[in-house]
Formats: C-alpha cells, sequence, structure tokens
C-alpha cells in the first residue's frame, strides 16, 4: 500500500516529466554553435536570441527521445507521450524565449515562471492526447520539483561555467 502511494505520487510523476525535463536540460550542457533564429529579427527584436542554437536544440531533442525510448522499453511507457513531451518542451523553451525578446528583455534576463515553466507548461500540453497524466498531486509534485531541479541546475552550470548566469 504505501509502495504503491510512493509510485503514484513520487517515482511516476518523476518518471513521466523525465523527457521534457532532460529536453530542456540537454541543451546547456552540448548547446552552443549556430542560433536557431540565424539572427534575424522580427519588428528589430531577435525572434529566440543567441542562447537558442541548432545544437541545443538538436541535442534537447535527441537527449529527450534518448529517455522516452528508455522509458517505453523498461517502463511499458507509450513512445508517442514520451516523444509529446520532448517536443513540447522544447517548444515552450522557444515559446518563452520568443515572448520574452518580444516583450524586450535581453538575452540571459530572468524572467520568473516564464524561464521555469515555459517549457513544462507546453510539454504537459502537448502530452495531453496521450493520456497518462499523474493525477493533481503528482502535478503538484511535478511543478515544484521542476522549480527546485530548474533553480539547483543552473546554479550548478553557472558554478561549472557552463551557463554565464546563475538563472
Amino acid at each position: 500500500m504505501a509502495t504503491d502511494l510512493l509510485y503514484v505520487l513520487l517515482l511516476y510523476p518523476i518518471i513521466f516529466i523525465l523527457p521534457a525535463w532532460i529536453a530542456n536540460g540537454t541543451p546547456v550542457i552540448f548547446g552552443g554553435g549556430a542560433p536557431l533564429d540565424f539572427n534575424r529579427k522580427l519588428g528589430g527584436k531577435p525572434i529566440f536570441g543567441r542562447h537558442k542554437t541548432l545544437r541545443g536544440t538538436a541535442s534537447g531533442l535527441a537527449g529527450g527521445f534518448i529517455i522516452a525510448a528508455l522509458e517505453y522499453v523498461f517502463f511499458s511507457l507509450p513512445l508517442e507521450l514520451g516523444v509529446a513531451l520532448v517536443i513540447g518542451a522544447i517548444a515552450g523553451d522557444l515559446i518563452g524565449s520568443f515572448l520574452k525578446r518580444r516583450i524586450g528583455f535581453k538575452e540571459g534576463a530572468n524572467v520568473l515562471l516564464l524561464d521555469q515553466y515555459s517549457f513544462f507548461v507546453v510539454a504537459i500540453l502537448f502530452s495531453l492526447p496521450f493520456g497518462g497524466l499523474p493525477n493533481y498531486i503528482g502535478i503538484v509534485v511535478i511543478v515544484i520539483l521542476t522549480g527546485i531541479l530548474h533553480k539547483g541546475t543552473n546554479v550548478l552550470a553557472h558554478r561549472a561555467r557552463i551557463k554565464s548566469v546563475p538563472w
């Protein structure tokens, strides 16, 4: 009984969201290179900015897809669910950057909630047609863990000199 509760409230939500987390975090490690928007502008402002790169996007997709495939093999989670979470995470991050540029925030600026959760919200929306969403408590757990992990991993990446800012 306690094991089932632990699985439903903590383990399944983490397993569920892991492809999106990996897709969002991998570009920090493997990104760089040519900007995804090729330095083009829209309304005189960058579309995404220099920090959204072809290599970062590709590495995020690859890392997330690998986790989705492993979860399919080891946990029998639907592959299309994992793929939707990965594509949604990348799309959400890009939407967040696009909105930040439209609002006028410079690259690297910390915009509360948008930076931490745009990838998450869009990943969840993309996953809805495929089912498997954790229960409400599981979603709350994911929201809290996403905030904690986002802050913690960014601080570590900054200390490791992978990121120029700790957010």
